[in-house]
């Protein structure tokens, strides 16, 4: 994995990166919390310093314009801090290099925070390794299961999903998946929509938390 670094002086364009910037916004989950839209991929870069890339797939698409026929490079890229913020994009170009810097940019601006726990029935020690509850996403024929897995078993999963998981912070769970999983674009974003279905998702532990105190 390659280090993302800044390369140019950062201003602003946004409410939101100017607040980042003058540190009223600490961290990347206050303003994921409050729903605010990132626009500016340098938000991600100030908050999360010495973010990792990884690129799942490059390849060359052809797309037809007035002018004939124009073949890009598409390349889709997974951007983590490997501990629990992750993202995955895609960008195109005629030249690697900008086709890269597209689809890194991208996902930065599509970075969510990683739901874990320790869901699994053979583990219960209760560290957040793994995730809480059994997930499903699917991004077009692709349907990937991800299901909690007990401490020490590692990423069962494809190339693609170990690069995703372990960029997000998990270090054990287990993968299913069915469809065209060759696909290595939709896969990932099967494995993305399945860990935001999670951050969704209404759990006991939720509802245990939420209770007053006894006498309360």
């Amino acid at each position: 994995m390659s280090r993302v670094g800044e390369t140019e002086e950062w201003v602003p364009r946004t409410r939101l990166g100017l607040a980042v910037a003058q540190g009223k916004i600490r961290s990347l989950d206050e303003i994921l919390r409050q729903g605010y839209i990132i626009k500016e991929p340098e938000i991600v870069d100030a908050l999360l310093p010495g973010l990792k890339e990884e690129i799942i797939e490059v390849r060359r698409v052809q797309r037809q314009t007035d002018a004939g026929e124009m073949t890009q490079l598409r390349i889709i890229v997974a951007v983590g801090d490997g501990q629990e913020y992750v993202g995955v994009g895609r960008g195109k170009g005629r030249e690697f290099r900008e086709a890269l810097s597209d689809a890194i940019k991208d996902a930065k601006l599509n970075m969510i925070k990683v739901r874990k726990g320790c869901g699994s029935f053979e583990c219960g020690c209760g560290r957040p390794h793994s995730i809480p509850a059994t997930v499903t996403g699917k991004s077009g024929s692709v349907r990937v299961t991800l299901m909690p897995a007990p401490r020490g078993l590692g990423l069962v999963a494809s190339e693609v999903g170990k690069v995703i998981l372990s960029l997000g912070g998990l270090k054990d769970v287990r993968v299913f998946s069915r469809g065209e999983t060759r696909n290595r674009m939709n896969y990932a974003y099967a494995v993305m929509d399945a860990l935001e279905r999670l951050l969704k998702m209404h759990l006991p532990s939720d509802w245990r938390t939420a209770q007053p105190p006894e006498g309360g």
